[in-house]
């Protein structure tokens, strides 16, 4: 199951078609809001629900939660929606075109932002704060929209992925096996001092940085407005400036300018390179296939300047129009609450945002298997982590990012003048969205 879901092909469309529903405002809607805007009333109505890609594994999950919920108040009814993967975004664009939206939506913070900036998605920080509490703090954050105030999901399931290295690299180089890099500054020492002892064979590292690596940094990637990327400062010059300099001392892999996630891996695989990311399935993937690898696997968290992993997350969204609001936001609660949230976990490679769930033995006790290893450092990390790629960052604006990052690698522009390029192209894409 993807957790990171890019859909910024269709984010003009869903502004342009929410933009018009926005004067309809939530006329015949039962219950009401309070004084603070919280929203009040009783827990009835059908609420209509709407997963994305979720029906053929966990039908029988969420059929239990829909009767405990119903259950739990008699007077509601939950009409269960999965939509394909292919071509979600376009199906919330003729919805929000529509006045069909469902009551409560899943939708990754990208998905949200447009929804949330025509008026159809609740403010649950006004609606539902008091529930604030429940959930990790960078998992409620990660749900605020550039330039609004204001809370648009109940964050729901998260992700990230631990870095794996090679111990027995990192001893070849004199380098502890027991001490990987924390921070930039260990790192680009590190894969100098390996290179060098390699007679530059040996590479740390087989990707150049995304942005993700300047979130880490501790780059400034947008204004608070959210109306203008800033990747382009001193410091996000000063990270294209460091790997430019991996690069020609032989510490970035050559094809790191050209290569995926997979070819980054099977370099990993082939111990060429030092620190690759990974998860469950590529443990067991060495086991059988690089037992020789296997053994000397070591697992750390990705580096960073800033004491906060990354994290990818799902939130579910309640329809600002919404007839059956109470009913509403009283199931998106519901889903996401720690109970729900730790028994969905449990099923699939996924982690809760409710506060204390990572701390349960499930998440801090290994048992001697590869998906243990795994699970145990991803949720040490998740404690404090936060969402780095902002929002409005579409697959576009990626590949621009990434080739201006490519040109300063190679010393075909400086690093300067490669992001300056950059922000200047990404600021104009997001003027005409």
């Amino acid at each position: 199951m993807r957790i990171s879901r890019r859909a910024a092909a269709a984010t003009a469309v869903l502004v342009t078609s929410a933009l018009a529903l926005t004067a309809c405002g939530a006329s015949g809607s039962s219950g009401g809001s309070d004084a603070s805007g919280e929203v009040t009333g009783k827990v009835e109505g059908q609420v209509t629900f709407q997963t994305w890609n979720l029906k053929a594994n966990f039908k029988d999950y969420f059929e239990g939660v829909i009767a405990d919920f119903e259950k739990k108040y008699p007077g509601a009814k939950v009409k269960w929606i999965d939509q394909p993967a292919e071509g979600y975004p376009q199906k919330l664009s003729a919805d929000a075109a529509g006045g069909t939206l469902p009551d409560v939506v899943n939708v990754s913070p990208d998905l949200a932002y447009p929804l949330a900036k025509a008026g159809l998605a609740l403010d649950l920080e006004k609606a539902a704060g008091k529930y604030r509490g429940e959930y990790l703090d960078g998992a409620w954050k990660s749900q605020q929209m550039p330039g609004m105030k204001g809370v648009y999901a109940f964050p729901w399931y998260l992700n990230t992925g631990p870095m794996f290295y090679n111990k027995d690299l990192f001893k070849q180089a004199g380098l502890d096996p027991e001490k990987p890099p924390k921070t930039y500054d260990q790192l680009f020492e590190n894969a100098i001092s390996m290179a060098e002892k390699s007679d530059r064979k040996i590479a740390m590292l087989a990707s150049t940085p995304s942005i993700e690596d300047f979130g880490r940094y501790g780059v400034r990637l947008m204004n608070d407005q959210g109306t203008e990327f800033t990747f382009n400062e001193l410091k996000g010059v000063e990270l294209l400036q460091h790997f430019k300099d991996l690069y020609e001392a032989g510490a970035l892999d050559s094809q790191a300018l050209t290569a995926q996630a997979e070819s980054a891996g099977r370099k990993f695989q082939q111990q060429s390179v030092a620190m690759n990311p990974g998860s469950a399935l590529d443990l067991d993937k060495f086991k059988k296939e690089a037992p020789s690898l296997y053994k000397n696997v070591g697992i750390t968290d990705n580096v960073n300047n800033t004491g906060k992993a990354n994290m990818y997350v799902q939130g579910l969204m309640v329809n600002a129009q919404s007839k059956v609001k109470p009913a509403a936001v009283a199931f998106a609660h519901f889903v996401t609450d720690k109970d729900n949230q730790m028994s969905f976990a449990k099923k699939v490679t996924i982690f809760p945002s409710t506060k204390g769930s990572l701390d349960d033995p499930y998440f801090t006790k290994e048992d001697g298997t590869d998906a243990t290893r795994v699970r145990v450092a991803s949720a040490k990390s998740l404690k404090n982590a936060v969402n780095y790629t902002p929002v409005l960052l579409s697959d576009q604006m990626k590949t621009v990012l990434r080739n201006a990052v490519a040109k300063a690698v190679q010393g075909k522009q400086s690093p300067k003048d490669a992001l300056d390029g950059a922000v200047a192209e990404c600021n104009r894409l997001l003027k005409t969205n």
